[in-house]
Protein backbone atom coordinates (compact mmCIF):
# COMPACT_ATOMS: atom_id res chain seq x y z
CA UNK A 1 0.00 0.00 0.00
CA UNK A 2 3.08 2.21 0.45
CA UNK A 3 4.02 1.94 -2.83
CA UNK A 4 0.76 2.81 -4.26
CA UNK A 5 0.58 5.68 -2.08
CA UNK A 6 3.98 6.80 -3.29
CA UNK A 7 3.08 5.93 -7.02
CA UNK A 8 -0.11 8.28 -6.57
CA UNK A 9 1.50 11.35 -5.14
CA UNK A 10 4.39 11.43 -7.41
CA UNK A 11 1.75 11.57 -10.24
CA UNK A 12 0.15 14.37 -8.56
CA UNK A 13 2.64 16.60 -9.73
CA UNK A 14 4.80 16.92 -8.12
CA UNK A 15 17.95 25.84 9.60
CA UNK A 16 17.57 29.77 9.11
CA UNK A 17 17.19 32.38 12.10
CA UNK A 18 13.80 32.88 12.58
CA UNK A 19 13.99 36.32 12.80
CA UNK A 20 14.32 36.72 9.01
CA UNK A 21 10.69 36.77 8.75
CA UNK A 22 7.96 39.15 10.64
CA UNK A 23 5.72 37.55 12.84
CA UNK A 24 2.09 37.12 11.29
CA UNK A 25 -0.11 39.86 12.21
CA UNK A 26 -3.50 38.59 13.93
CA UNK A 27 -6.08 37.67 10.67
CA UNK A 28 -8.89 40.05 9.69
CA UNK A 29 -11.45 39.37 9.88
CA UNK A 30 -13.25 37.41 6.98
CA UNK A 31 -16.32 39.15 5.33
CA UNK A 32 -17.88 37.04 2.71
CA UNK A 33 -17.44 37.64 -1.01
CA UNK A 34 -20.56 39.09 -2.22
CA UNK A 35 -23.24 36.94 -3.96
CA UNK A 36 -25.26 38.28 -6.49
CA UNK A 37 -27.58 37.62 -9.39
CA UNK A 38 -25.35 37.23 -12.58
CA UNK A 39 -27.26 39.98 -14.22
CA UNK A 40 -25.46 42.40 -11.20
CA UNK A 41 -21.98 40.98 -13.01
CA UNK A 42 -23.16 40.88 -16.88
CA UNK A 43 -23.74 37.37 -17.01
CA UNK A 44 -27.00 35.68 -17.57
CA UNK A 45 -28.08 32.79 -15.17
CA UNK A 46 -29.81 30.62 -17.98
CA UNK A 47 -26.76 30.42 -19.76
CA UNK A 48 -24.45 29.63 -16.18
CA UNK A 49 -27.11 27.39 -15.87
CA UNK A 50 -25.29 25.35 -19.02
CA UNK A 51 -22.37 24.53 -16.30
CA UNK A 52 -24.81 22.62 -13.94
CA UNK A 53 -25.75 20.48 -17.22
CA UNK A 54 -22.49 19.93 -18.41
CA UNK A 55 -21.91 18.83 -14.90
CA UNK A 56 -24.94 16.68 -14.60
CA UNK A 57 -23.93 14.81 -18.40
CA UNK A 58 -20.22 13.73 -16.92
CA UNK A 59 -22.28 12.74 -13.47
CA UNK A 60 -24.96 10.25 -15.65
CA UNK A 61 -22.81 8.93 -18.11
CA UNK A 62 -20.76 7.67 -15.10
CA UNK A 63 -17.39 9.52 -15.80
CA UNK A 64 -17.42 11.80 -12.73
CA UNK A 65 -18.95 10.94 -9.64
CA UNK A 66 -19.12 14.29 -8.92
CA UNK A 67 -18.40 18.09 -9.80
CA UNK A 68 -18.35 21.41 -7.83
CA UNK A 69 -17.70 24.11 -9.98
CA UNK A 70 -17.46 28.23 -9.30
CA UNK A 71 -17.66 31.32 -11.33
CA UNK A 72 -17.37 34.69 -9.56
CA UNK A 73 -17.27 38.11 -11.99
CA UNK A 74 -15.96 41.27 -10.44
CA UNK A 75 -16.20 40.07 -7.10
CA UNK A 76 -19.79 38.46 -7.12
CA UNK A 77 -20.48 35.02 -7.09
CA UNK A 78 -22.69 34.13 -9.58
CA UNK A 79 -22.58 30.41 -10.16
CA UNK A 80 -21.64 28.01 -7.31
CA UNK A 81 -23.18 24.22 -7.92
CA UNK A 82 -22.39 20.89 -6.87
CA UNK A 83 -23.85 18.26 -8.70
CA UNK A 84 -23.48 14.05 -8.27
CA UNK A 85 -22.01 12.01 -5.22
CA UNK A 86 -18.78 11.94 -2.91
CA UNK A 87 -17.36 9.62 -4.68
CA UNK A 88 -18.06 6.28 -6.98
CA UNK A 89 -18.27 4.23 -4.00
CA UNK A 90 -19.98 6.58 -1.44
CA UNK A 91 -23.71 7.60 -2.82
CA UNK A 92 -23.84 11.03 0.06
CA UNK A 93 -24.56 14.00 -2.38
CA UNK A 94 -20.91 15.95 -3.01
CA UNK A 95 -20.94 19.36 -0.64
CA UNK A 96 -20.07 22.50 -1.85
CA UNK A 97 -17.59 22.48 0.89
CA UNK A 98 -16.09 19.52 0.42
CA UNK A 99 -12.59 18.57 0.63
CA UNK A 100 -10.54 17.97 -2.83
CA UNK A 101 -6.77 17.43 -3.45
CA UNK A 102 -5.35 19.91 -5.54
CA UNK A 103 -2.13 18.63 -6.65
CA UNK A 104 -0.25 21.29 -8.64
CA UNK A 105 -3.14 24.04 -7.75
CA UNK A 106 -0.72 24.34 -4.70
CA UNK A 107 2.11 25.78 -7.02
CA UNK A 108 0.07 29.26 -7.56
CA UNK A 109 0.19 29.77 -3.35
CA UNK A 110 3.95 28.27 -3.08
CA UNK A 111 4.66 30.83 -5.68
CA UNK A 112 2.78 33.40 -3.64
CA UNK A 113 4.42 32.72 -0.82
CA UNK A 114 7.85 32.87 -2.38
CA UNK A 115 7.05 36.57 -4.07
CA UNK A 116 5.80 38.01 -0.56
CA UNK A 117 9.59 37.49 0.67
CA UNK A 118 10.66 38.83 -2.58
CA UNK A 119 8.96 42.15 -1.29
CA UNK A 120 10.57 41.80 1.88
CA UNK A 121 13.99 41.59 -0.56
CA UNK A 122 14.86 38.00 1.24
CA UNK A 123 15.89 37.22 -2.47
CA UNK A 124 16.87 38.17 -5.90
CA UNK A 125 15.20 36.97 -8.88
CA UNK A 126 19.01 36.16 -10.20
CA UNK A 127 20.39 34.29 -7.22
CA UNK A 128 21.33 31.00 -7.67
CA UNK A 129 18.83 28.71 -5.90
CA UNK A 130 22.00 26.93 -4.15
CA UNK A 131 22.14 30.21 -2.47
CA UNK A 132 19.20 29.59 -0.51
CA UNK A 133 19.28 25.54 -0.71
CA UNK A 134 23.19 24.73 -1.04
CA UNK A 135 22.25 20.62 -1.24
CA UNK A 136 21.85 22.21 -4.90
CA UNK A 137 25.28 23.51 -5.88
CA UNK A 138 27.35 22.21 -8.44
CA UNK A 139 24.83 20.16 -10.39
CA UNK A 140 25.30 18.38 -13.51
CA UNK A 141 23.29 17.83 -16.59
CA UNK A 142 22.71 14.30 -18.68
CA UNK A 143 24.04 14.84 -22.41
CA UNK A 144 23.72 11.57 -24.63
CA UNK A 145 24.01 9.43 -21.29
CA UNK A 146 27.39 11.37 -19.86
CA UNK A 147 27.46 13.94 -16.61
CA UNK A 148 28.78 17.08 -17.78
CA UNK A 149 29.39 20.36 -15.54
CA UNK A 150 26.76 22.76 -15.48
CA UNK A 151 27.53 25.66 -17.34
CA UNK A 152 25.62 28.59 -14.92
CA UNK A 153 23.71 27.67 -11.31
CA UNK A 154 20.32 27.77 -11.56
CA UNK A 155 18.20 30.89 -10.59
CA UNK A 156 15.47 31.63 -9.11
CA UNK A 157 13.68 33.09 -11.58
CA UNK A 158 13.87 29.31 -13.21
CA UNK A 159 13.09 27.69 -10.31
CA UNK A 160 9.86 30.00 -10.54
CA UNK A 161 9.16 29.84 -14.43
CA UNK A 162 10.43 25.77 -14.62
CA UNK A 163 13.48 26.10 -16.70
CA UNK A 164 15.57 25.24 -14.64
CA UNK A 165 16.43 21.80 -16.12
CA UNK A 166 14.95 19.65 -13.47
CA UNK A 167 12.11 17.10 -13.80
CA UNK A 168 9.72 14.95 -12.18
CA UNK A 169 10.21 11.39 -13.61
CA UNK A 170 6.70 11.16 -15.63
CA UNK A 171 8.30 9.95 -18.87
CA UNK A 172 9.35 6.20 -18.84
CA UNK A 173 11.20 6.42 -21.76
CA UNK A 174 13.59 9.60 -20.92
CA UNK A 175 16.82 8.49 -18.91
CA UNK A 176 16.69 11.26 -16.46
CA UNK A 177 12.94 10.35 -15.31
CA UNK A 178 13.89 7.12 -14.78
CA UNK A 179 16.51 8.17 -12.44
CA UNK A 180 13.91 10.37 -10.85
CA UNK A 181 11.83 7.41 -10.56
CA UNK A 182 14.82 5.42 -9.15
CA UNK A 183 15.62 8.51 -6.73
CA UNK A 184 11.91 9.20 -5.99
CA UNK A 185 12.96 12.40 -4.33
CA UNK A 186 9.54 13.16 -3.58
CA UNK A 187 9.03 10.52 -1.03
CA UNK A 188 11.24 11.97 1.32
CA UNK A 189 10.16 12.26 4.45
CA UNK A 190 10.49 15.94 4.49
CA UNK A 191 11.83 19.03 2.60
CA UNK A 192 15.15 18.89 3.88
CA UNK A 193 15.46 14.67 2.81
CA UNK A 194 13.51 16.01 -0.81
CA UNK A 195 16.55 18.40 -1.73
CA UNK A 196 19.33 15.51 -0.39
CA UNK A 197 17.68 13.11 -2.60
CA UNK A 198 17.10 15.70 -5.31
CA UNK A 199 20.97 16.29 -5.48
CA UNK A 200 21.89 12.88 -6.67
CA UNK A 201 19.70 13.26 -10.17
CA UNK A 202 21.48 15.28 -12.95
CA UNK A 203 19.52 17.87 -14.78
CA UNK A 204 17.79 17.46 -17.98
CA UNK A 205 19.08 20.64 -19.49
CA UNK A 206 21.32 23.30 -19.03
CA UNK A 207 19.04 25.82 -16.62
CA UNK A 208 17.52 28.44 -18.79
CA UNK A 209 17.22 26.33 -21.93
CA UNK A 210 13.87 25.37 -22.28
CA UNK A 211 10.46 25.02 -20.26
CA UNK A 212 9.75 21.47 -18.50
CA UNK A 213 7.62 20.99 -15.87
CA UNK A 214 9.45 19.50 -12.99
CA UNK A 215 9.51 19.81 -8.69
CA UNK A 216 11.12 22.67 -8.90
CA UNK A 217 8.25 24.28 -6.93
CA UNK A 218 8.64 22.13 -4.27
CA UNK A 219 12.44 23.20 -3.92
CA UNK A 220 10.52 26.86 -3.69
CA UNK A 221 8.78 25.73 -1.03
CA UNK A 222 12.23 24.93 0.74
CA UNK A 223 13.72 28.32 -0.13
CA UNK A 224 10.60 29.81 1.93
CA UNK A 225 11.06 27.75 4.14
CA UNK A 226 14.72 28.38 5.15
CA UNK A 227 14.54 32.16 4.13
CA UNK A 228 11.63 32.48 6.55
CA UNK A 229 12.99 30.24 9.20
CA UNK A 230 8.98 28.91 9.35
CA UNK A 231 8.03 25.28 8.64
CA UNK A 232 6.53 26.35 4.93
CA UNK A 233 3.21 24.57 6.46
CA UNK A 234 3.01 27.01 9.19
CA UNK A 235 4.01 30.22 6.76
CA UNK A 236 1.91 29.21 4.68
CA UNK A 237 -0.98 29.14 7.34
CA UNK A 238 0.06 32.34 9.03
CA UNK A 239 1.22 33.98 6.25
CA UNK A 240 -1.71 33.34 4.03
CA UNK A 241 -4.36 30.66 4.79
CA UNK A 242 -5.47 32.78 8.14
CA UNK A 243 -5.27 35.93 6.92
CA UNK A 244 -7.25 35.14 3.82
CA UNK A 245 -9.64 32.97 6.23
CA UNK A 246 -8.54 30.19 4.10
CA UNK A 247 -9.75 27.63 7.02
CA UNK A 248 -10.30 24.60 4.95
CA UNK A 249 -6.48 24.52 3.22
CA UNK A 250 -3.66 22.82 4.69
CA UNK A 251 -1.20 19.83 3.98
CA UNK A 252 -2.42 17.83 6.60
CA UNK A 253 -6.27 16.93 6.99
CA UNK A 254 -7.68 17.81 10.56
CA UNK A 255 -9.30 14.61 12.07
CA UNK A 256 -12.55 16.53 12.45
CA UNK A 257 -12.55 17.86 9.05
CA UNK A 258 -11.72 13.88 7.23
CA UNK A 259 -15.83 13.26 7.12
CA UNK A 260 -15.36 16.14 3.98
CA UNK A 261 -12.15 14.78 2.76
CA UNK A 262 -13.31 13.27 -0.85
CA UNK A 263 -12.08 9.66 -2.28
CA UNK A 264 -10.51 9.93 -5.38
CA UNK A 265 -10.49 8.58 -8.28
CA UNK A 266 -8.87 6.60 -11.41
CA UNK A 267 -10.52 6.07 -14.81
CA UNK A 268 -9.99 2.29 -15.80
CA UNK A 269 -10.99 1.71 -19.58
CA UNK A 270 -12.75 -1.77 -19.98
CA UNK A 271 -12.38 -2.17 -23.65
CA UNK A 272 -11.06 -0.75 -26.45
CA UNK A 273 -14.43 1.05 -27.94
CA UNK A 274 -13.38 3.73 -24.94
CA UNK A 275 -15.98 1.96 -22.67
CA UNK A 276 -14.48 2.18 -18.86
CA UNK A 277 -15.43 2.88 -14.65
CA UNK A 278 -15.04 4.63 -12.38
CA UNK A 279 -12.05 3.04 -9.63
CA UNK A 280 -11.97 3.96 -5.97
CA UNK A 281 -8.28 4.44 -5.54
CA UNK A 282 -8.98 3.79 -1.70
CA UNK A 283 -7.86 4.40 1.74
CA UNK A 284 -4.30 4.68 1.09
CA UNK A 285 -5.44 7.64 -1.54
CA UNK A 286 -5.87 9.67 2.22
CA UNK A 287 -3.69 8.25 4.74
CA UNK A 288 -0.85 10.35 2.91
CA UNK A 289 -2.47 13.84 3.79
CA UNK A 290 -2.20 12.56 7.83
CA UNK A 291 0.35 13.36 9.76
CA UNK A 292 2.72 13.77 6.78
CA UNK A 293 5.97 16.34 7.34
CA UNK A 294 6.98 16.11 4.11
CA UNK A 295 4.87 19.89 2.58
CA UNK A 296 5.20 19.70 -1.20
CA UNK A 297 4.70 22.74 -2.29
CA UNK A 298 4.13 21.07 -5.95
CA UNK A 299 1.22 19.34 -5.21
CA UNK A 300 0.55 18.43 -1.28
CA UNK A 301 -2.32 21.21 -0.43
CA UNK A 302 -6.09 20.03 0.35
CA UNK A 303 -8.54 23.03 -0.19
CA UNK A 304 -11.98 23.90 -0.94
CA UNK A 305 -13.23 25.78 -4.13
CA UNK A 306 -14.17 28.83 -1.94
CA UNK A 307 -10.99 28.73 0.06
CA UNK A 308 -9.47 28.44 -3.77
CA UNK A 309 -12.11 31.47 -4.68
CA UNK A 310 -10.69 33.51 -1.81
CA UNK A 311 -6.86 33.04 -2.94
CA UNK A 312 -7.44 33.67 -6.37
CA UNK A 313 -9.98 36.74 -5.62
CA UNK A 314 -7.02 37.84 -3.41
CA UNK A 315 -4.71 37.33 -7.01
CA UNK A 316 -7.27 39.07 -8.88
CA UNK A 317 -7.14 42.37 -6.96
CA UNK A 318 -3.90 43.13 -6.81
CA UNK A 319 -2.58 41.32 -3.77
CA UNK A 320 -5.25 42.44 -1.48
CA UNK A 321 -8.71 41.12 0.46
CA UNK A 322 -11.05 42.12 2.95
CA UNK A 323 -8.54 44.51 4.10
CA UNK A 324 -5.76 42.12 4.08
CA UNK A 325 -2.98 42.17 1.65
CA UNK A 326 -0.28 39.83 0.93
CA UNK A 327 1.32 41.71 -2.56
CA UNK A 328 1.74 44.69 -4.18
CA UNK A 329 -0.34 45.33 -7.23
CA UNK A 330 2.88 45.73 -8.52
CA UNK A 331 4.73 42.54 -7.83
CA UNK A 332 1.25 40.56 -8.98
CA UNK A 333 1.40 42.71 -12.34
CA UNK A 334 5.04 41.10 -12.48
CA UNK A 335 3.88 37.34 -11.55
CA UNK A 336 1.35 37.21 -14.24
CA UNK A 337 3.19 38.50 -17.27
CA UNK A 338 4.93 35.63 -19.60
CA UNK A 339 8.50 35.73 -18.31
CA UNK A 340 9.88 33.02 -20.95
CA UNK A 341 11.95 34.46 -23.94
CA UNK A 342 10.73 34.34 -27.20
CA UNK A 343 12.26 30.73 -27.84
CA UNK A 344 10.16 28.97 -25.04
CA UNK A 345 7.05 27.89 -24.76
CA UNK A 346 4.96 27.08 -22.07
CA UNK A 347 3.07 24.03 -21.98
CA UNK A 348 0.38 22.00 -20.68
CA UNK A 349 -2.23 23.23 -18.03
CA UNK A 350 -1.11 21.31 -14.60
CA UNK A 351 -3.56 18.42 -14.56
CA UNK A 352 -2.63 17.35 -17.97
CA UNK A 353 0.94 19.04 -18.25
CA UNK A 354 2.49 19.07 -21.30
CA UNK A 355 -0.81 18.95 -23.03
CA UNK A 356 -2.95 20.98 -25.37
CA UNK A 357 -1.93 24.25 -27.87
CA UNK A 358 1.58 24.62 -26.58
CA UNK A 359 2.43 28.17 -28.60
CA UNK A 360 -1.06 29.61 -26.77
CA UNK A 361 0.77 29.82 -23.50
CA UNK A 362 3.92 31.32 -21.73
CA UNK A 363 4.43 31.03 -18.23
CA UNK A 364 5.18 33.55 -14.99
CA UNK A 365 5.72 32.81 -11.70
CA UNK A 366 4.00 30.29 -10.68
CA UNK A 367 0.91 29.80 -13.43
CA UNK A 368 0.37 29.52 -17.22
CA UNK A 369 -0.20 32.82 -19.32
CA UNK A 370 -2.29 33.03 -22.05
CA UNK A 371 -0.39 34.85 -24.65
CA UNK A 372 -2.71 33.90 -28.21
CA UNK A 373 -6.46 33.71 -27.12
CA UNK A 374 -7.43 31.90 -30.64
CA UNK A 375 -4.30 29.53 -31.22
CA UNK A 376 -5.99 28.60 -27.23
CA UNK A 377 -8.58 27.19 -29.20
CA UNK A 378 -11.46 28.41 -27.27
CA UNK A 379 -12.74 31.77 -26.02
CA UNK A 380 -10.06 33.33 -23.78
CA UNK A 381 -8.30 36.66 -23.18
CA UNK A 382 -5.02 37.65 -23.78
CA UNK A 383 -3.35 37.70 -20.53
CA UNK A 384 -5.43 35.10 -18.58
CA UNK A 385 -3.40 33.21 -16.00
CA UNK A 386 -4.35 29.35 -14.73
CA UNK A 387 -2.71 25.57 -13.68
CA UNK A 388 -4.81 23.04 -12.27
CA UNK A 389 -4.02 19.60 -10.64
CA UNK A 390 -3.44 16.21 -11.47
CA UNK A 391 -6.82 15.20 -9.97
CA UNK A 392 -8.72 16.84 -12.71
CA UNK A 393 -9.22 20.19 -10.59
CA UNK A 394 -8.83 23.24 -12.77
CA UNK A 395 -8.79 27.37 -12.42
CA UNK A 396 -7.95 30.78 -14.01
CA UNK A 397 -8.23 34.14 -13.46
CA UNK A 398 -9.26 36.71 -16.41
CA UNK A 399 -7.69 40.00 -15.78
CA UNK A 400 -9.86 41.51 -18.53
CA UNK A 401 -13.68 40.24 -17.87
CA UNK A 402 -12.95 40.41 -14.38
CA UNK A 403 -13.49 36.24 -13.89
CA UNK A 404 -12.17 33.81 -11.62
CA UNK A 405 -13.89 30.35 -12.33
CA UNK A 406 -13.07 27.27 -11.27
CA UNK A 407 -13.83 23.42 -11.61
CA UNK A 408 -13.31 20.42 -8.88
CA UNK A 409 -13.29 16.90 -9.46
CA UNK A 410 -11.28 13.81 -8.07
CA UNK A 411 -10.14 11.89 -10.89
CA UNK A 412 -6.44 11.28 -10.90
CA UNK A 413 -5.29 12.11 -15.39
CA UNK A 414 -9.22 12.60 -16.15
CA UNK A 415 -9.63 12.01 -19.55
CA UNK A 416 -12.45 14.54 -19.85
CA UNK A 417 -11.90 17.63 -21.20
CA UNK A 418 -13.73 19.74 -18.30
CA UNK A 419 -11.11 22.92 -18.66
CA UNK A 420 -12.37 23.49 -22.35
CA UNK A 421 -15.80 22.93 -21.42
CA UNK A 422 -15.78 25.58 -18.75
CA UNK A 423 -14.20 27.59 -20.50
CA UNK A 424 -16.59 27.70 -23.18
CA UNK A 425 -19.48 27.50 -20.77
CA UNK A 426 -18.54 30.17 -18.48
CA UNK A 427 -17.61 32.93 -21.52
CA UNK A 428 -20.81 32.21 -23.26
CA UNK A 429 -22.82 33.15 -20.28
CA UNK A 430 -21.11 36.94 -20.25
CA UNK A 431 -23.49 39.31 -21.67
CA UNK A 432 -21.83 42.33 -21.47
CA UNK A 433 -18.48 41.81 -21.80
CA UNK A 434 -15.63 44.64 -20.96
Amino acid sequence: MKAVVSLVFVFALLGCDATLSAPAEPAAPVEDLIVAAPAEAGMSAERLDRITAMSQRYVDAGQLAGVVTLVARDGKIVHFEAVGQRGVDDPTPLGKDDLFRIYSMSKPITAVAAMMLYEEGKFHMSDAVSEHVPELAGLEVLVDGERVPIEQEMTMRQLLTHTTGLSYGFNPNDPVDQLYREVQPLAGTNLDEFAERLAQLPLAFQPGARWHYSVAVDVTGLVVERLSGLSFDVFLKQRIFDPLGMGDTFFNVPDEKMNRFLPNHRWQPTDEGGGGELVDLGEGARSSYQNTQMFSGGGGLVSTAMDYLRFCEMVRRGGELDGVRLLSPRTVEFMVANHLPATITGGGTGEQAGAGAARAFGFGLGWGVNVDPVAAGVPSSLGDYSWGGAAGTVFWIDPVQDMVVIGMIQLMGSPWPLRPDLQVLANQAIVVAN
